[in-house]
């Protein structure tokens, strides 16, 4: 079986809706709700995971244990930081790394200890890849934005990176795919409470039309 890791509750919202799912006919767990279907020939189980490292990574765990899943991909947004890529954009990445867990005023911001690299060899058709970062604190402001950028990360959620590194803890294949809801706003133009509200707007909008992106165009080629 297959597992699909879905983190917030937008992106969850938008995954019932385009396979005509209702709430109420999902099967609740410790952390949220799943539903199981075939396709291609594929146990698929979707789960609810909600937001953050630890619900996702205790989440996945959990389905892990339960279905004895062979391969997990992670599919939402996700914050843009390469500014060659643009709003609803989809990202398969090649690495995934946790950043907030080092004192980066002393050490550097990204650890390999805190990396996973992901093997996306058997893909055999043309994605756009790079690294994305994980931590706990969404990207919003201006100046967490522009140290990401800095050490080379492709986009950042708060959940990708530790999900990978539970599935490599647990011999499971673990693929990431997240598509590019917004870009933080450069607070020199704007006040700080009006970015964040411009840029939470344009992510509500952004997500449906995302996941509908992932499930239509990658989902299948994934599985």
């Amino acid at each position: 079986m297959i597992g699909i890791s879905i983190a917030t509750k937008w992106e969850w919202d938008a995954t019932l809706e385009y396979f005509s799912k209702k709430s109420e006919a999902c099967t609740s767990y410790p952390f949220g709700e799943y539903f199981k279907m075939k396709m291609t020939d594929k146990e698929l189980v979707f789960y609810f995971t909600n937001t953050r490292k630890v619900n996702s990574a205790a989440a996945n765990q959990y389905m892990i244990c339960k279905y004895g899943l062979e391969k997990i991909i992670v599919a939402g947004t996700c914050a843009g930081i390469n500014d060659t890529y643009k709003n609803l954009d989809i990202i398969i990445p090649n690495r995934a790394v946790q950043y907030d867990c080092t004192v980066k005023e002393i050490e550097p911001l990204i650890k390999q200890s805190f990396a996973v690299d992901i093997d996306l060899d058997d893909l055999d058709f043309e994605y756009k890849t790079g690294t994305i970062g994980t931590a706990d604190k969404a990207v919003v402001m201006w100046d967490d934005y522009l140290e990401l950028k800095e050490n080379d990360i492709t986009i950042a959620d708060t959940e990708a990176a530790g999900v990978a590194y539970v599935c490599k803890q647990n011999g499971v294949k673990c693929i990431v795919v997240k598509g590019i809801s917004d870009f933080p706003k450069n607070e020199d133009y704007m006040d700080k409470q009006e970015g964040n509200t411009e840029q939470i707007n344009i992510y509500l909008e952004n997500t449906p039309k995302v996941m509908k992106r992932i499930l239509e165009d990658y989902l299948e080629k994934l599985i």
